[in-house]
């Protein structure tokens, strides 16, 4: 983080540029960037957030930040992070997309979209792991709603719908019950299993490589399967890529 000058730091602070590296994200000055979202918000940060971030991680600190715009503006708080040119203020309207009271997952998956089809990747995270927690409490809803996003022109979307439902996943919760049983994702991944994209096949490994941790046999299985199926570059690459966490 030492290596981010003055200049840049300034700029990321006011909210006018995006980070580019993960040095650059982890500088931020939350307090001093919701001020310029929000002055009014900006009085509801808590004393941690406000002080430096206090050895807060950056989850926690994109949360409470995006609590803070809820509390002050409610729903008003969305419109107002959503198309920030800032991809850290972005990222605070996905949390509070997920944070929000009253609105079903379809409703919820309806205005992340754009968020998971964000042209910076760092957004895009921000968009699966503030929905994490309510795609969780509805996992059976949450594959069925999703089921269409596997069929998306843009990668990104298709990517999400894995990305979301990993049973493992990064920074996020598992989800137990797909580390027990992950026969349930199955119709999600099938339609991505000889996707075009890296993107797309590195979290449909992944995802399956989650699964290999507790269910090897199974990973095995359905790697088998597909390689049968479709004799593809893709399909080998997403299979190697799946099984290198099994003995």
């Amino acid at each position: 983080m030492a290596d981010v000058d003055a200049a840049t730091l300034a700029r990321l602070n006011a909210g006018e540029m995006e980070s580019v590296t993960l040095a650059e994200l982890l500088c931020v000055d939350f307090a001093r960037l919701i001020r310029v979202v929000s002055p009014k918000a900006a009085k509801l940060v808590p004393a941690p957030l406000a002080g430096g971030a206090g050895g807060l991680g950056i989850t926690v600190r994109m949360e409470l930040a995006a609590r803070a715009m809820l509390d002050t503006h409610g729903r008003d708080a969305i419109e107002m992070c959503i198309d920030h040119r800032s991809d850290l203020v972005r990222g605070w309207a996905a949390y509070a997309i997920g944070h929000i009271d009253g609105l079903s997952l379809k409703r919820r998956l309806t205005m992340i979209t754009p968020l998971a089809d964000d042209p910076n990747s760092g957004v895009r995270e921000w968009a699966w792991i503030g929905l994490r927690p309510r795609i969780a409490a509805e996992l059976d809803h949450a594959f069925e709603l999703l089921q269409p996003w596997t069929a998306s022109k843009s990668p990104n979307i298709r990517r999400y719908a894995s990305e979301i439902t990993r049973p493992r996943g990064v920074w996020c919760a598992h989800l137990d019950t797909l580390k027990r049983n992950p026969a349930p994702g199955l119709p999600l991944l099938e339609p991505l299993n000889a996707d075009p994209t890296k993107y797309v096949q590195d979290s449909v490994a992944n995802w399956l490589n989650d699964a290999s941790k507790s269910n090897p046999a199974w990973v095995k299985k359905v790697c088998a399967k597909w390689k049968r199926e479709s004799p593809t570059r893709e399909t080998e690459r997403i299979c190697r890529r799946a099984m290198r966490s099994i003995a």
